[in-house]
C-alpha cells in the first residue's frame, strides 16, 4: 500500500521514500514506492511529472497511475527495490492541474446553487477544461456565472477545506458526486461555492486560482457544454488577445477599445467594393460571351479570378459559343483553377483524362465541373490542342 503525501499537502514539492519494486513496463519502467506525492490520475484530473534521485542517479516520472492500493511511476529507467529515493513534482504542471480543478469545482458548484445544474462530465485538457451542464443557460447566465466565480476567488478568504467524514455525517453533508462512492469518501469543500466528492489536489486559499475566464457555452445533449481556462492559463489566454487586438488596433489605427467597430466598417466597404467587382466582371464576361458567340470549343485563361467568379465566367460563354468551353485561372508556380462546361454534354470522361494528364483534381455534374491542376500554361494549352 502507497501513502499518499499528496492527500496531506498539496503543496508538498519534494519527498523522500523508499522502491517497493520496480518491473518493466508497456511505458517505460513501473515504479512502486512506500510513499509519494505524485497524484494519478483520477476524478478528471491527469496524473502529476517529476523525477526520482536515487545514488546521484535521475529518472523521469512519465505518469503516474493507481493500481489496487498501489501508486505505479512509470519512469524513463529503472531503480532498484530497497533503493531510498527523492521524488520531485513538476510543480508548474501540478499547480497549473490544481488551479484548473479547483476552478472547475467553483464552477460546477455556483451553476448547482444558483441554477440546479449538474455536473454531468468534467474533461481537464491540455489547453481547456470542459464542463457538461444538466441544464441550459441564456447568455446573460453565462456572464453571471463567470462574474460571480471570479468574484468568489476575490473576497471570500476561507481555506479550502478537506475531509473524510464518517457515513454517519456524510448523511448529513449535502455534496455533489456523480456517481455512487464504495469506502471512504473524500470531501472537497470550496465554503459558499462547492461542496463535492473528489480524490484530486487542490488549491489552499480560492484566491490561489487567480482568475476564471469562461470562453464558450454550446448546446450539449439536454444541457451546455462550457469550455474555461484558470489561474495561469487565463492570464496567458488573454494576454495573447490582448497582443492580437494590440496589433488590430495599429493597423486599423484604432483605439483598442474601438477595433471591432473598425472592423465593422472595413467589412462593409469590402462588401461595397466586392459588389462593384461583381458588377465589373459581369461586364467582362458578358463581353466575352459576345466575342466567342458561334465559336464552338474555347479555352479561356483570365488572370485573379475566385472558383466563383471562373464559375460565372464558364456559365457566361458555353451558353454562346456552342461548344464545350474550359475557363482557367492562376499562374505556372501555384497551379490554376479551373472550370468547364458543355450545354447537354458529358464531361465525366474528359475530365477523369485531364486530372490525370495535369495532376489535377476536381469533379461536379455531368455538364460542368471544377477543380484545380498543378500544370502550367503551355502545358494545359498544349493538352487542349491535341
Amino acid at each position: 500500500m502507497t501513502e499518499k503525501l499528496f492527500e496531506q499537502d498539496a503543496f508538498l514539492i519534494k519527498f523522500e521514500a523508499q522502491v517497493l519494486s520496480c518491473e518493466k513496463g508497456k511505458r517505460g519502467f513501473d515504479i512502486v514506492l512506500d510513499r509519494t506525492a505524485f497524484f494519478p490520475e483520477g476524478g478528471g484530473q491527469p496524473w502529476d511529472t517529476g523525477r526520482l534521485e536515487a545514488a546521484g542517479r535521475r529518472v523521469k516520472v512519465l505518469e503516474t497511475h493507481n493500481r489496487g492500493e498501489e501508486i505505479v511511476h512509470t519512469c524513463s529507467h529503472p531503480l532498484e527495490p530497497g533503493d531510498p529515493v527523492t521524488g520531485v513534482i513538476d510543480w508548474d504542471r501540478r499547480f497549473d492541474l490544481m488551479q484548473q480543478h479547483s476552478g472547475e469545482h467553483i464552477v460546477s458548484g455556483l451553476a448547482h446553487y444558483l441554477w440546479g445544474c449538474e455536473n454531468m462530465g468534467f474533461h481537464l485538457g491540455a489547453e481547456v477544461v470542459t464542463i457538461d451542464l444538466s441544464l441550459p443557460l441564456t447568455e446573460e447566465q453565462f456572464a453571471t456565472l463567470e462574474e460571480t466565480a471570479n468574484w468568489h476567488l476575490w473576497q471570500v478568504n476561507e481555506p479550502v477545506k478537506i475531509t473524510y467524514p464518517s457515513p454517519a455525517e456524510l448523511e448529513h453533508i449535502h455534496y455533489r458526486s456523480k456517481k455512487e462512492i464504495d469506502g471512504q469518501v473524500r470531501i472537497v469543500e470550496f465554503p459558499g461555492a462547492d461542496c463535492c466528492a473528489c480524490c484530486g489536489t487542490h488549491v489552499n486559499y480560492p484566491a490561489q486560482v487567480g482568475l476564471i475566464k469562461l470562453l464558450s457555452m454550446q448546446k450539449f445533449r439536454e444541457g451546455v457544454r462550457i469550455e474555461l481556462v484558470c489561474g495561469g492559463r487565463a492570464f496567458r489566454y488573454l494576454s495573447r488577445c490582448m497582443e492580437q487586438n494590440a496589433r488590430v488596433s495599429h493597423f486599423l489605427s484604432a483605439k483598442p477599445f474601438e477595433t471591432a467597430g473598425a472592423v465593422a466598417k472595413l467589412l462593409a466597404k469590402n462588401e461595397e467594393l466586392k459588389a462593384r467587382l461583381t458588377v465589373l466582371e459581369e461586364d467582362r464576361f458578358a463581353q466575352l460571351a459576345g466575342q466567342y458567340a458561334g465559336a464552338g470549343d474555347v479555352l479561356l485563361f483570365e488572370p485573379g479570378l475566385s472558383p466563383d467568379s471562373l464559375r460565372r465566367l464558364c456559365d457566361a460563354v458555353l451558353h454562346t459559343c456552342g461548344g464545350r468551353c474550359a475557363c482557367f485561372s492562376g499562374d505556372n508556380s501555384s497551379g490554376y483553377k479551373y472550370a468547364i462546361g458543355q450545354a447537354g454534354g458529358d464531361l465525366r470522361s474528359f475530365v477523369k483524362e485531364l486530372n490525370q494528364a495535369l495532376r489535377g483534381r476536381g469533379g461536379g455534374k455531368p455538364d460542368f465541373v471544377q477543380g484545380g491542376v498543378q500544370a502550367g500554361r503551355t502545358e494545359i494549352e498544349a493538352y487542349f490542342n491535341t
